[in-house]
This record gives C-alpha cells, sequence and structure tokens, in this order.
C-alpha cells in the first residue's frame, strides 16, 4: 500500500540520518546521536583522559592563585568596581546598543542622520571618560582616532557603493547592448527571409522542395528511416485510438479513465519520433490542460509566448515547400485576378487578414509586365480581428515593403489603406471605392475564426454578417479559400474530425521532411501545436477556431445572396500540372460543385472558389 503523506513525514522525524561522512577521511566517522550502533570504547582509553583534564584544572588553579598575578590585577579590579565606572559603562553599553538598532550595516553607520550623530557622540564620550580611568599607555582610541575611523569607513563605503552602482550599470549597458544586437540580427534575418518570400516565392518554394527531397533519398535518411521502421513494427499500441478514448473519458467527465489513458499515451508520445507519435505529444498537452481545467489559462500563457517572428517565417517557409496548398491558394488568387483585369487600368483589392502580403508582390510583378503596363492599384487590408495579434507597426512594414517592390516593378504609385476594425463592422463606406475599379474581395483560410452563433436568436451571426456586407460591396470577384474541417457544437465531434485532420498534416510532414528537421519540430508542436491545444482544452468564447466544410460554406453563402462562379478550366490545368510536377504523388487536385479542392491520400484538406452578389450580371 502506497504510504501517505503523514506517514512518511512522521516516518522521516523517526528515523535517524546517516551519519555525516568526516571532513578529513583519515578520521573515524562521526556516530549518531542514537544509543544504536555506537561503538563501544573500552574502560582502560577513558581513565587516563579523564585523569588528565583533572590535573590541567589543578595547573590552573594554581597559576591563577599566583601572587606576582594577583599584584598586577589589582588596579583593574579598583577600577572595575568602582560606582563612576560602572555608571560609564552603562552608558556605552546603552549607546551601543541604539547605534546597533538604527543601522548593523557599514553604509548605515557612515550616513547616519543628525539622530545617530548624537548617538555617536554619547559612544565617544563615555569611551573617553574610561579611558581616563585606565592606565596611560593603554591601547583605546581617543575620540580623534575614533572620528577618523568613522570617516575613514564613511569614504570606504561611499567609495564601494560607487564601484557596484559604476559596475552595475556597466553591466546593464553591455546587456542592452547585447539585446539590440540580437534584435538587430533578428530584425535582418526576418526582412531577407520576407523579401525571399515575396519577390521569388516559387523559386524559393522550388529551392526548398529540391533540398528536403535530397534529405529524403539520401543514404544516411533511408537507413534512418529503415532502423525507425523495424522499431516501429514492435509498437503495437493504437496511440490513436487510446486518444479517442481519452477524449471519450473528458466528455464523459470520468477524469479517473481519462487521467490513466493520459498517461499510457504520453509514454509513446515523443516530438522527435513518428507521424502519430509526435501528433500525441501535440494533443497531450491540450487534453491535459481540459482534465485540469486550466485551457484558458494555457491558451493565454501561449499567446503572450508567441514565437518570434524569425522562428515562425522559417516554419511558414517549410510548410510552404513541403506542401502544396498554400501554393496552389496563392496560384488560384492570382491568375483569378489576372482574367479579371484583362483590358482594366484600376485594381482595388480588399483583404481580409492580412499577414505578410506574400501573394501581392508575385501578383505586382504579373500586372507589370503585362502588355500596356501596370495598371493603377490600390489595396485595402483589413487587420485581424483581434488586433494584438497583428500590431499597426507590422501592418505599416508590409506596406513599405509593398510600396518598395512596386516602385521596383515600374508602378508609378501604390494606394495602400489599412483598416484595423472588427470585421463584422467593415462595410462599403470604409472602401472609398470608385465606378471604374475592378474591385476584388480575398479570404484566405480566415473567416472561419468569425463567431457563427451571435448569443440572439433574432441578430444575425458576425460570419453572416460579414458575408453579407461583401455582397453589398458589390465586387467584381470574392475569393474564398477555407479549410475543410467541421467541429460540431460539442467536444467530442470537434476532438475526432480535429485528431483525423492534424493525422493527415502530420503524415504529410513526415512523408516529406526530415524527422531531425529543428523547423519541423517548430512547425508541428509551435505553430500547429497552439491552434490544437486552443481546440482541445478551451470552450466558448476562448475558442478560436470554428470551421466548416466546403458544402456548409457553400450553403450558407447563397443563403446570403451570393452566387457561385463557374472554375475555369485553364487555372485547373496550370494548379494540377504544378502539383503533379513539384510534389509529392500522395497529393491531389479534384473538383465538385464549383469548388477546387486539395487533400492527401483521398481526404479533402482544403477548398477554393470564386463568387459575386446574386444579382450581379454574368
Amino acid at each position: 500500500m502506497a504510504t501517505t503523506p503523514e506517514e512518511f513525514f512522521i516516518k522521516g522525524l523517526m528515523e535517524q540520518p546517516p551519519p555525516s561522512p568526516p571532513v578529513f577521511f583519515d578520521l573515524p566517522r562521526k556516530p549518531n546521536c542514537s544509543s544504536e550502533g555506537q561503538r563501544h570504547v573500552h574502560n582502560d582509553m577513558i581513565l587516563p583522559y579523564i585523569s588528565r583534564v583533572l590535573l590541567e584544572d589543578e595547573e590552573d588553579d594554581k597559576l591563577n592563585n599566583h601572587p606576582a598575578l594577583l599584584q598586577v590585577q589589582q588596579p583593574f579590579a579598583q577600577i572595575l568596581s568602582s560606582p563612576s565606572f560602572a555608571a560609564k559603562v552603562s552608558n556605552i553599553e546603552e549607546a551601543s546598543n541604539s547605534l546597533e538598532d538604527r543601522g548593523r550595516d557599514e553604509s548605515t553607520f557612515g550616513m547616519a542622520s543628525s539622530n545617530g550623530s548624537d548617538v555617536v557622540q554619547a559612544f565617544l564620550n563615555g569611551m573617553e571618560e574610561a579611558n581616563m580611568l585606565l592606565p596611560t599607555g593603554n591601547k583605546f582610541r581617543g575620540r580623534g582616532q575614533m572620528n577618523q575611523m568613522v570617516q575613514e569607513r564613511s569614504n570606504q563605503t561611499g567609495v564601494r557603493k560607487r564601484y557596484n552602482r559604476d559596475a552595475h550599470l556597466e553591466e546593464v549597458i553591455r546587456t542592452s547592448k547585447a539585446v539590440m544586437t540580437i534584435k538587430e540580427q533578428e530584425k535582418s534575418c526576418a526582412n531577407e527571409i520576407l523579401d525571399e518570400m515575396m519577390l521569388h516565392a516559387y523559386e524559393t518554394c522550388i529551392r526548398g522542395m529540391d533540398k528536403l527531397r535530397i534529405s529524403m533519398e539520401s543514404e544516411l535518411g533511408k537507413e534512418n528511416r529503415k532502423n525507425r521502421n523495424k522499431m516501429e513494427k514492435h509498437i503495437v499500441v493504437d496511440i490513436r485510438r487510446l486518444l479517442i478514448s481519452c477524449a471519450q473519458a473528458l466528455a464523459s467527465n470520468n477524469h479517473t479513465g481519462a487521467c490513466d489513458l493520459l498517461k499510457q499515451i504520453k509514454q509513446h508520445a515523443s516530438a522527435t519520433g513518428d507521424a502519430t507519435q509526435r501528433l500525441a505529444q501535440c494533443f497531450t498537452k491540450g487534453l491535459e490542460a481540459r482534465l485540469v481545467g486550466t485551457g484558458s489559462k494555457l491558451w493565454q500563457l501561449l499567446m503572450a509566448e508567441p514565437p518570434s517572428v524569425v522562428e515562425f517565417l522559417k516554419a511558414y517557409r517549410l510548410f510552404f515547400a513541403a506542401c502544396c496548398f498554400n501554393k496552389v491558394a496563392l496560384n488560384f488568387s492570382t491568375m483569378t485576378i489576372m482574367q479579371a483585369m484583362a483590358g482594366k487600368i484600376r485594381l482595388h483589392i480588399v483583404d481580409y487578414g492580412m499577414h505578410f502580403g506574400f501573394q501581392w508582390v508575385g501578383l505586382l510583378h504579373l500586372l507589370a509586365s503585362r502588355e500596356g503596363g501596370p495598371p493603377d492599384v490600390k489595396i485595402t487590408a483589413i487587420g485581424p480581428p483581434k488586433p494584438k495579434s497583428c500590431p499597426a507597426e507590422w501592418m505599416e512594414g508590409i506596406e513599405c515593403r509593398l510600396r518598395k517592390f512596386a516602385h521596383e516593378f515600374g508602378f508609378p504609385s501604390l494606394k495602400f489603406h489599412r483598416i484595423m476594425k472588427k470585421w463584422e463592422d467593415v462595410c462599403i463606406n470604409d472602401l472609398n471605392t470608385e465606378a471604374d475599379e475592378v474591385l476584388v474581395v480575398n479570404d484566405l483560410f480566415n473567416f472561419s475564426t468569425l463567431m457563427d452563433d451571435s448569443g440572439f436568436f433574432d441578430d444575425p451571426c458576425p460570419r453572416d454578417t460579414v458575408l453579407n456586407n461583401i455582397k453589398k460591396m458589390r465586387p467584381d470577384v470574392f475569393i474564398q479559400s477555407i479549410s475543410n474541417r467541421s467541429y460540431g457544437s460539442s467536444f467530442l465531434p470537434r476532438f475526432r474530425e480535429l485528431l483525423f485532420y492534424y493525422m493527415a498534416l502530420f503524415d504529410i510532414l513526415d512523408a516529406t521532411i526530415p524527422r531531425e528537421s529543428k523547423s519541423r519540430l517548430a512547425l508541428e508542436q509551435v505553430m500547429l501545436g497552439r491552434s490544437a491545444v486552443n481546440a482541445i482544452a478551451c470552450e466558448g468564447l476562448d475558442l478560436v477556431d470554428r470551421p466548416e466544410k466546403y458544402k456548409q460554406w457553400q450553403a450558407r453563402n447563397q443563403r446570403i445572396g451570393l452566387r457561385q462562379l463557374p472554375l475555369k478550366s485553364s487555372i485547373i490545368e496550370v494548379v494540377k500540372d504544378k502539383v503533379k510536377n513539384d510534389h509529392h504523388k500522395d497529393f491531389f487536385i479534384s473538383e465538385d460543385g464549383q469548388w477546387l479542392l486539395q487533400g492527401w491520400m483521398g481526404r479533402v484538406l482544403f477548398a477554393h472558389s470564386t463568387w459575386v452578389a446574386e444579382d450581379a450580371c454574368s
């Protein structure tokens, strides 16, 4: 039976600690105070020792009673027994105690206030009067010596304080310079990655895919995977089944069962293992937070400590190279806009949730090289629903970078307009549209963060409000890209959907990126992991993402009054060829109900479509 904390504590009190080791190794070990285990000492060793001690005491008594010593001690005894000396000693003790109470360190002694000076003065007076009672040639310091000593101590304290203060200031300056240097290096690195991704996104992707392919096809990589596959064959635990069982236990408030299952999952989870082990490592954080009821607090901590921009960009670049999903989305958007701009000279892009603006540099480059020269371009960037996730300074940086590239491409000017407000509050009046411009509204996987429930029976939800406002903008084309999954209204269906969706993503990364990659670790456990923790551990307003499948979006859009446009065959052919030639064979592109679908091994993960207002001209 397990020992309770109380029993453990009492047991620790009753048991004697082991004997202390001797400081000098040639000495015997010191025994405990307990009688048990003490070494027996013979009487023939003890008796001589006692006799020697008694003999020494007798010799001390004879020495203390020596006539010469008593004659020398007599004057001092008279002084000590006089009433006047006893009074002075009392004054000295009181002054000394008062001084000790007012400051126990040298700095306080040296910086005493006027009251403290009175105490010092009384102490010196008492010392001087006592000095007069002693024989000449005594070694006690007089008033002048004591004042000099106090001054020297004060000066030494001041010098030491100034030295410590200056040393601390120098250390702060050195640390600040080091921090600034690191920040400047990170900023420079982030700018290089951003410029590379914006200006040479496709070329960067191809180079990244070639590096990954070489790494995966190397002899060392093949040998490592072969050895890992042999080890994994011996692992018969179905981690996915354990994860679902743990979620079922949580859904039924069986916390004991959930805790036991979580312990089993942790035994097989690993951030550097195979796809399933990495997924388990990612999901256990959310399950554990939900079990102990700290999901909201954990999410707040994760939001308070986001990854660095450089770390995020490196992980994003890796995902961009390994997977075709974002490239297909950007190509679909760019080619749709290019076709809408045929014969037009003014373009206005309304971009919901602009983060880095990767796609717009490529579009500007194509527009600048078209026949007739570059058109007038205006970009309205609508910041994220929560401004803290994308501060105004970040949007200003994107604007400066886009303007710089537009100037290099030969654009006479680039208009850039920022709107930092709730998406459901953005309407046609905020856009400053013009009659002859081509208006394009773009959403790249962002509308799933909008609430799909208003909380009131008759009020439209924010998601419907945004779509209705887009309809009123009457865009020439509304380009919508969504992640194809649905969480439902309760925890268990959401967990199942999240598990299968993330399992596909982790399988993709395991098939295309070496397991030793540090950026892959950041991509899985930080970027994807944060979203998984939120979806598993949080509820209500703390739940960030509320995705829907493409058929649900289709029904919602049509109910609002949007009409779906047919897919362009020329765009589909280009996208299919790029995926087939540049990416893993298990990626696929298909069509359904005027939606362009992307997926992995038969599972649809992302979808894209185009829309206009229902009463717009064909």
